[in-house]
């Protein structure tokens, strides 16, 4: 059984016992999260819209972190123009515990 969800302008296929990373959740470790918006639920056939209006997922929030640092140089020729940037992403890891359907 698997469910598709969105949360963070992503989509996710989570699986009971997966584990991954999301978009910065407002949660601390060991606190559970439920993820309301559920696109699609498969058990023996797809479900989607209507049909999985009612569903969630609960997940329990493993650990806070960013990612690597990515960096965004920016460059003109012949004019000197250069910039340099880094970004790091910040995440929050889950691991789900429950498809509810």
């Amino acid at each position: 059984m698997y469910a598709i969800i969105a949360t963070g302008g992503k989509q996710y296929k989570v699986s009971e016992g997966d584990v991954l990373k999301v978009e910065k959740l407002d949660a601390q470790p060991g606190t559970t999260v439920t993820f309301d918006q559920v696109v699609a639920v498969s058990d023996n056939g797809l479900k989607v819209a209507g049909d999985v209006a009612s569903a969630s997922v609960t997940a329990t929030v493993v650990e806070q972190g960013r990612l690597p640092k990515v960096i965004v140089y920016k460059y003109k020729r012949k004019s000197g123009y250069h910039k340099k940037n880094g970004h790091r992403q910040a995440y929050t890891q889950v691991k789900i515990d429950k498809i509810n359907a």
